[in-house]
């Protein structure tokens, strides 16, 4: 029994730091891959082209990643994304002509992807029904924290050199270690029930929506946020902190948030805090000129809109299982592919038309997500 529990442990420990690698990957290239072609001189337009290559690796990945992972099993095609990863991000200064980089942006949404799903996968498959918010709280959490780490390694080392890039790819190194050690035990993964992910729009279009709007604002904020905040007179290395303020915030509050997803109603609570994310986002311009009133907004409002995502998260591993849950995620990865690849496109063109286009932008998404909430069930 003690041998069992420790095993368990173990891998939740190995499948948590999975997700705080997803999270890392995904903010650092966002933010380090925009501030860089900023520095070459591209536009906004171009800026939010590049990183809407990340989902359309995505994109492709949703509709053979069940297969892979049947075929190869759920570890092997974990950790190949782990080092996939690590030699892509290597490889964006080592080839610095943007052109490439766009074909770069799209290998490492396809592995991205994979640790996505997956990850969320085998830690629900985990999960008692009982504590089931929590646990993807803890989940979020941490991937919140790989959200937090990117910006926060620029901050601290600079958008410059290789040494960002350098910083990621060892982290994600470090986490293939983790996934490659003895006690880590992943459950074997049957076929979903529905070989097309698209038949599950109508099972699920709640939760579906939540993960395209939660995609739809990370990749736009982690896009545009720092430039925003640099375009309002902030210096460099406070813009790109900015990400990891908000992305503590989310940290601090996801597990408390599932605490509450599981004594109240889920769906309730997710209306409630996509409403509190619509308000907040309106009163950026206003607080973004105070540095004090800056960290506070964005700390309680990265943990209010992270904690859409948490509740879903729980709903969805309440009602599918077994393949059925993998075809849902990886149905999840689609919408969320497709939110990433709308949000900076949109963002971007927002913020040509008016200086205060990325908060108004995100104020009016979370708010037709609200609308949906009272409309739709999950």
């Amino acid at each position: 029994m003690l041998k069992e529990t420790s095993s368990l442990f173990l891998t939740k420990a190995a499948v948590i730091s999975v997700a705080c690698m997803f999270g890392l990957t995904y903010s650092l290239s966002a933010t380090l891959i925009a501030l860089n072609l900023a520095s070459m001189g591209l536009s906004e337009t171009l800026i939010g082209a590049n990183a809407a290559m990340h989902a359309v690796g995505v994109l492709a990945m949703v509709f053979i990643l069940p297969r892979l992972s049947v075929f190869f099993g759920l570890r092997p095609v974990v950790l190949f994304s782990l080092l996939l990863s690590a030699f892509l991000l290597f490889l964006f200064p080592a080839l610095p002509f943007y052109l490439l980089w766009f074909p770069l942006r799209v290998l490492l949404g396809a592995a991205s992807e994979a640790l996505f799903v997956l990850s969320e996968t085998w830690l629900n498959e985990l999960s008692s029904e009982a504590t089931r918010g929590r646990t993807m709280g803890a989940y979020t959490a941490s991937l919140s924290a790989g959200f937090a780490l990117g910006p926060l390694i620029l901050s601290i080392i600079g958008a410059e050199g290789f040494a960002p890039y350098l910083t990621g790819t060892c982290l994600s190194v470090l986490a293939a270690v983790l996934i490659m050690m003895p006690g880590v035990r992943a459950p074997a993964l049957t076929k979903p029930t529905h070989d097309n992910p698209m038949a599950y729009l109508k099972l699920a279009p709640l939760s579906l929506a939540a993960t395209a709007l939660n995609a739809s604002v990370e990749t736009a904020g982690l896009t545009f946020l720092a430039l925003y905040a640099l375009s309002l007179g902030w210096a460099e290395n406070q813009a790109t902190g900015l990400m990891s303020i908000m992305m503590i915030g989310a940290i601090a509050l996801q597990v408390p948030i599932g605490w509450l997803a599981d004594k109240i109603d889920r769906q309730r609570l997710v209306g409630i805090l996509a409403g509190l994310s619509a308000l907040g986002a309106l009163i950026w311009p206003l607080v973004l000129q105070s540095q004090a009133a800056t960290y506070a907004i964005l700390f309680v409002w990265g943990g209010a809109f992270v904690g859409i995502y948490t509740i879903m998260l729980a709903i969805v591993g309440s009602r599918f299982k077994g393949g059925d849950l993998v075809g849902i995620y990886a149905t999840m990865g689609l919408m969320w592919g497709g939110g990433a690849l709308l949000g900076p496109l949109l963002a971007g063109l927002s913020m040509q038309i008016t200086l205060h286009g990325l908060p108004w932008f995100i104020a009016a998404i979370c708010f037709a997500f609200m609308v949906m909430t009272f409309r739709l069930r999950t």
